[in-house]
């Protein structure tokens, strides 16, 4: 069965991560609402959290049982620094992974940012029917991840997750 696209206006919770809980994270999880907000989206929450594993599993998990939220979007603690552990907190509860999600954004980024977008663990996958993502705390990548990647392919993500 071919996806209808019947998710126009999708229901959204985001989450910044960082060191201290505020930072440059917290700014990309603003230009991730204002995104989403200006493509007629909505955003159910929005939280920060501190790069603790325990409270981004948590904070992950209570969306997760959330009927009112479609799709969960993190930003930072996607690095390879000892203090990010967003990848390893994500992919620990995904039913599955879209890696085809990461490799294409490192991709498009490459460009830019040339082999330093090779340090990016962002990821998508999915948990309960629910499209999660974890992208990294640039604007830039935000920006490039929401625009080019999730925005053109989340109706179609979400109705396949539907599918039986």
């Amino acid at each position: 069965m071919l996806p209808t696209n019947q998710f126009t206006q999708i229901r959204f919770a985001v989450l910044a991560v960082s060191d201290n809980g505020t930072d440059k994270s917290e700014s990309s999880g603003r230009t991730i609402i204002n995104i989403l907000q200006a493509n007629d989206h909505i955003i159910t929450d929005f939280k920060s959290v501190k790069c603790n594993e325990e409270e981004i599993v948590e904070q992950i998990e209570t969306w997760c049982t959330n009927p009112t939220i479609q799709a969960i979007i993190l930003t930072g603690g996607t690095g390879f620094t000892s203090r990010d552990v967003a990848y390893e907190a994500v992919t620990s509860i995904l039913e599955k992974e879209m890696t085809g999600f990461g490799e294409l954004l490192r991709f498009l980024s490459y460009g830019e940012l040339r082999t330093s977008t090779m340090f990016s663990r962002a990821t998508a996958g999915c948990k309960e029917a629910r499209a999660i993502y974890a992208l990294p705390s640039s604007t830039n990548a935000v920006k490039l991840s929401v625009e080019k990647l999730i925005l053109p392919s989340i109706s179609d993500f979400l109705e396949e997750l539907l599918q039986k």
